[in-house]
């Protein structure tokens, strides 16, 4: 199983002449890029196994097919 620890020096912000929204968008930054919201969704509610493995299916067929389309983009071939 996975180890759910939190690193608590991963989300220190320091706020810089009393600019806390500044501070907060850091902040949402962070927590955007380590994935805790989307984890968060994600554990909000049940769902079933066999939900789950259809929703793998279709992210692996969507990242599949935006890889073909930058491939194809790098080329500089037309659709």
């Amino acid at each position: 199983m996975k180890n759910n620890k939190i690193d608590n020096d991963a989300f220190t912000i320091f706020v810089r002449n009393g600019n806390v929204d500044g501070a907060l968008r850091i902040l949402k930054k962070k927590i955007q890029k380590d994935g805790i919201l989307f984890e968060l969704r994600k554990k909000e509610f049940y769902t079933k196994p066999s939900e789950q493995r259809r929703q793998k299916k279709a992210a692996a067929i969507a990242r599949n097919r935006k890889k073909q389309n930058k491939r194809v983009i790098s080329k500089g071939a037309k659709k």
